[in-house]
């Protein structure tokens, strides 16, 4: 890039970012003041900005990069991370959601409280706490950091080696995303995240079309007839043994792993718990759902389209979209591109910020002061341990560069020392009533050395996928508090203490969409298998046929549901 290109992507970049800012301010001035203004938006927030916070947080560069990259080198059976998060989507809408709302609950450790002890809501504090500042919150800013490195080659540009441009790129980032969590609350982070949003599914769907574009030599059409021709094989995502994801590793230990993320990790749920009725939260939580769908298109085609522009070649899988880019985006273009991927880290950095805050001011500090403390006194509290919690990430995140695993080794194999106890602890908690609390404390406790176990001194000789692990573990945890709850029954039944702030009437067509999207997603694995375009000889007979099929009973769903809701 010249000069003069490089200061117009800079003043661009500034210029959208600035506006988004501003945007942001006009939302949430005066609406961060209270505990439930600061926390849960004033438990005002509607379907758009749920989605849109939701889309945000859950997609960062690690996506953009990670996703394309293993499309590039493998196929497309890493998009069942993304794909089959739809899933727990619905499982959020139906099941989770009605109760968090119905409680009036703004973390889950406080629903832990309430069903179990004070004590199992301290043990799900630490697990959150460390899991979040040990390893989620420096992720996100170590892999946004790199992903803008990568793309604009910053060393180069500024002049300095690798690693100090790195620890640069992560206070810059860190800083920036941190002012919308410490002074806005989580209603800035919401607001923020829509508008970036905006921008990502704008990025998303010009991408794949500029990559066409230059796979077909200037002609669209000739670029897709290549792209559904030419290696077919990388367009299927019915894993096998050697492809990162197994396709049978769906029906295990990956529903567990979305369970856990979509309806009990605290930095995703905590902008469907702002929602200002319960039918708002199901339209946020479900049509965030549909974006999931749209995942492989956005970031994982490209990945392939860069397979078939510069072959196997590259000197990393990681490589694919950044070179990508650099090749089909205009120049005009690269500060709304550079925006959008900053608008990403912010999101997952900032509402992974909030999140902490909120946990250590209203699950640690709150129950320290024994209730006492004022709503003003909690968010001074909050603010403080997001700066606290800011500057330690500042200096935990440049420290991944020398881990030798890699990135994606750190994150998975952390992130499982706290998904599945609280996946067990939260659904056999809303779904029994004597089990006690002795058999959370258990379940944790067994986790933690038993995973440790698996990770750290067995990990060579157990070749069991961690998937398949999670699937294992979360068996025998479940069994551990049944068998707490037969042996050592609580003595009074716990009952659930409705307590909810919002209108709880559901949408009425929850259920019909929920259908449709669940339909969605086995759409996308017959397109992408050998019955599809996966083939190497075009969709087979049956495809039409089986599309066909759930389309009629879609129509037939729908028909059926609008006849029921009457008049809207």
């Amino acid at each position: 890039m010249s000069h003069a290109s490089i200061l117009f992507t800079l003043l661009s970049c500034l210029f959208f970012m600035a506006l988004v800012g501003w945007i942001s301010w006009l939302k949430t001035r005066g609406t961060a003041d209270t505990k439930d203004g600061y926390f849960l938006a004033g438990r005002g927030l509607g379907a758009t900005f749920i989605v849109g916070s939701l889309l945000l947080t859950n997609l960062s560069a690690e996506q953009l990069i990670g996703l394309n990259g293993s499309a590039y080198g493998f196929n497309l059976s890493s998009m069942a991370w993304e794909v089959t998060a739809a899933v727990a989507t619905i499982a959020m809408a139906l099941i989770f959601l009605p109760r968090y709302l119905a409680g009036a609950f703004t973390t889950l450790p406080e629903f832990l409280n309430d069903r179990f002890d004070p004590t199992v809501r301290r043990m799900s504090v630490i697990l959150f706490m460390l899991g979040y500042g040990l390893v989620t919150i420096p992720s996100i800013l170590y892999s946004g950091s790199v992903a803008v490195l990568q793309l604009f080659d910053v060393p180069r540009l500024t002049g300095l080696d690798y690693f100090p441009a790195l620890v640069a790129m992560v206070v810059v980032i860190g800083v920036t995303g941190s002012i919308y969590a410490v002074f806005g609350g989580l209603r800035a982070v919401a607001v923020s995240d829509t508008i970036n949003g905006i921008g990502l599914l704008i990025v998303g769907v010009l991408v794949p079309i500029l990559g066409l574009v230059a796979l077909g030599g200037g002609d669209f059409g000739e670029g897709l007839n290549r792209l559904l021709t030419d290696h077919p094989d990388k367009l299927d995502a019915i894993g096998g043994p050697e492809d990162p994801t197994p396709f049978g590793t769906i029906f295990t230990g990956m529903i567990f792993a979305n369970l856990f993320y979509w309806c009990t990790n605290q930095y995703v749920i905590q902008r469907t718990l702002g929602a200002r009725s319960l039918a708002e939260g199901q339209k946020g939580v479900l049509f965030s759902g549909f974006f999931k769908v749209l995942v492989p298109f956005m970031m994982m085609i490209p990945g392939v389209i860069a397979f078939h522009l510069y072959g196997p070649g590259l000197g990393s899988i990681d490589q694919a979209y950044p070179r990508l880019i650099r090749d089909v985006l205009p120049v005009y273009l690269s500060g709304f591109f550079l925006a959008v991927l900053l608008g990403a880290v912010f999101s997952s950095f900032n509402s992974l910020l909030n999140s902490a805050a909120t946990l250590f001011s209203l699950d640690v500090y709150a129950p320290a002061r024994g209730g006492k403390a004022s709503d003003g006194e909690l968010v001074r509290v909050a603010k403080i341990a997001s700066v606290v919690i800011a500057l330690f990430s500042f200096a935990v995140a440049p420290l991944l560069y020398f881990a030798a695993e890699g990135l994606w080794q750190v994150i998975r194999m952390f992130t499982g020392f706290y998904n599945i106890p609280t996946v067990v602890i939260v659904i056999v908690g809303l779904f029994t009533r004597r089990v006690p609390a002795l058999g959370a404390k258990l379940v944790i406790v067994f986790h933690v050395i038993a995973y440790g176990l698996l990770r750290f001194v067995f990990d060579e000789t157990i070749t069991l996928h961690f998937l398949h692990q999670y699937a294992i573990l979360f068996a025998i945890e479940v069994a551990i508090m049944l068998a707490c709850g037969l042996w050592r029954p609580r003595a009074a039944a716990w009952s659930f203490t409705p307590n909810s702030q919002v209108d709880m009437t559901p949408w009425c067509f929850t259920k019909p969409l929920a259908i449709t999207l669940f339909s969605c997603v086995v759409t996308l694995y017959l397109i992408f298998s050998p019955l599809g375009f996966a083939s190497g000889a075009g969709a087979t007979a049956m495809l039409p046929v089986l599309l066909g099929t759930l389309a009629l009973g879609n129509g037939t769903m729908w028909i059926w549901a609008a006849r029921r809701a009457g008049p809207i």
